[in-house]
């Protein structure tokens, strides 16, 4: 049932409707160097096939799984002999271009650049990390949309109609419910609709029925794999909508998409680690216990192994979504990193020295140190601890939430004290 023209295709009427350029560019025979991107089963290698039956070049297919720099070489080196002797121009199909590595992406370049061949890469990771850059700025991106539902509905209606090529031949009949089913377990994926309906439709003639109903499809779709790649583009989508709903303070988001990263088949340790960090550096001392609750539930899921250690996984997913939130101990250290990247190792005070040989003792080491537990409170008013260039600089501010509050208000009054630097600031 793959489409063989632009007319047949369904779905990405951004690349396809009228006056679009990927649709006149194959209609026209005028395809530039392109990348296609896009999730499984939304057309990518169908196009390719569309510009094989379109193209009047010389149309070569070539698997980035399969293929290897040797036979890439052979068919580089048959397009230089064409376009001296013929003048054809040629047209070679990568699919799966992300499984090259950066240096034999490398291969393509020369040859894309002077015009040897025309490169029509096919893609489901994201280009600017999957392509060489250098070959990715010769190639025009193009993006292919998941297949909208109501689309799938039209391929799948096709399929059961189609005798020559489909399920024609079998005189089946679809409930719209069920059609609307499969469209909708297919998530975008024309190729998982079409191969739902074959197999569902094997079913209703093993059971000698014509009539494709919703309880059919339900019954031939239990347990349905979700997209996600761990170590592609959707991995790191999800990951960032689950941080983002935490520190959003939302854990009802928090654990759906915690769920999401389970269920595809991610490392529970990897989840545990994202939300140590995240009681660090988006909790803070906003909440001081939240370290302690998401270290506690890592070792809690260490002993309890899947599928009890869902529960502290969900315990700290929830406790860090509520939590008030401060990203002030990280903006801290960010400002001293910057100033000891533009002061450099300045000296320490000699107060703050530790006079362990009599030479440190007479060199001054020590001097003038005062002991803040012999002080009111643990506190020697106006002291300071920074190199004498920076006193005054600030680089924790606290926030009024959560127990950051107190700490701000116990800063400021121990700040207020200490002298002001050079600029005038505390």
């Amino acid at each position: 049932m793959r489409p063989t023209t632009v007319a047949e295709l369904v779905g990405q009427a951004h690349l396809f409707g009228p006056a679009r350029l990927l649709g006149q560019a194959v209609t026209s025979d005028r395809i530039p160097s392109m990348i296609l991107w896009g999730p499984p089963g939304v057309g990518k290698t169908t196009v390719g096939h569309i510009i094989a039956a379109e193209t009047k070049a010389e149309y070569v297919s070539f698997s980035a799984v399969l293929g290897n720099l040797q036979e890439l070489r052979t068919i580089v080196a048959a397009a230089k002999e064409r376009q001296a002797y013929e003048g054809k121009r040629t047209v070679v199909f990568v699919d799966e271009i992300h499984r090259f590595n950066k240096a034999q992406q490398d291969a393509f370049l020369p040859h894309v650049e002077d015009g040897t061949i025309t490169l029509v890469g096919a893609t489901t990771e994201n280009p600017s990390f999957a392509v060489n850059a250098a070959l990715l700025s010769r190639c025009k991106v193009f993006r292919l949309d998941p297949i909208a539902e109501e689309d799938l509905v039209k391929l799948l209606l096709r399929a059961l109609t189609d005798e020559a090529r489909g399920l024609g031949a079998l005189h089946l009949e679809a409930d719209p419910d069920a059609l609307d089913a499969i469209a909708g377990l297919a998530r975008g994926d024309a190729r998982r609709g079409l191969s739902s309906l074959e197999a569902v439709a094997e079913h209703v003639k093993r059971r000698g029925e014509t009539r494709i109903t919703r309880d059919l499809v339900k019954a031939a779709n239990e347990d349905a794999p979700l997209l996600y790649d761990k170590a592609g583009e959707e991995h790191y989508n999800v990951v960032s909508a689950f941080i983002k709903s935490m520190r959003g303070s939302d854990p009802d988001a928090a654990v759906y998409w915690m769920l999401r990263m389970i269920d595809a088949g991610d490392d529970p340790l990897f989840v545990l680690r994202r939300m140590l960090i995240f009681a660090s550096e988006d909790v803070g001392n906003a909440d001081p216990r939240a370290i302690v609750v998401a270290n506690a539930c890592d070792q809690a899921f260490r002993r309890m192994g899947m599928p009890e250690g869902l529960f502290p996984l969900a315990q700290a997913a929830v406790y860090l979504a509520c939590a008030p939130k401060s990203n002030a101990v990280g903006v801290a250290w960010q400002r001293a990193r910057e100033l000891v990247a533009s002061r450099g190792a300045l000296p320490v005070p000699n107060k703050l020295r530790n006079a362990v040989t009599p030479l440190m003792k007479s060199e001054g080491y020590g001097e003038g140190y005062k002991y803040a537990h012999s002080f009111d409170g643990g506190v020697v008013q106006g002291e300071t601890y920074l190199p004498d260039e920076l006193t005054g600089h600030v680089f924790y501010e606290p926030t009024d939430r959560g127990e950051e509050a107190r700490i701000r208000q116990r800063l400021e009054a121990i700040r207020a004290a200490r002298p002001a630097n050079k600029d005038g600031e505390r």
